[in-house]
């Protein structure tokens, strides 16, 4: 089933994990939208470099360290996305905390294993 995805932290930069994740949602078939610090596109996917109140996003995928996270918080919670998945290297108990207090699911994974194995879907995740 297709998501509506967000993928935080989107660098134009190939071997970036963030730049992967975009072009492996898109393979996998899901709507993905990037936000990131430079505009243009990952193949078909806009980055944008505003903070767009999306609508309808199933799924947040982190790709950016706890301490540039803090001025997305309100962003993300204003998204009210159904999950986050903080990324390695992404975990951030205080946003978790935020998360859970806004009944926002959230997961410590990998956005490209969990594609690769057929976790991805919402319905799927352990949370």
């Amino acid at each position: 089933m297709s998501q509506n995805v967000l993928v935080l932290g989107a660098s134009h930069k190939k071997e970036r994990y963030s730049n992967m994740a975009v072009r492996m949602l898109l393979d996998y078939h899901h709507q993905v939208f990037a936000r990131g610090n430079k505009s243009g596109f990952i193949e078909s996917a806009e980055v944008v470099t505003e903070n767009k109140p999306f609508d309808d996003i199933d799924t947040i995928t982190l790709y950016l360290n706890p301490t540039n996270q803090k001025v997305f918080y309100e962003y993300i919670l204003s998204l009210k996305p159904k999950r986050v998945i903080f990324n390695p290297g992404t975990e951030n108990k205080e946003l978790q905390k935020h998360l859970s207090e806004n009944g926002i699911l959230f997961e410590e994974a990998c956005t490209l294993v969990l594609l690769r194995t057929n976790q991805f879907e919402l319905e799927n995740s352990i949370f």
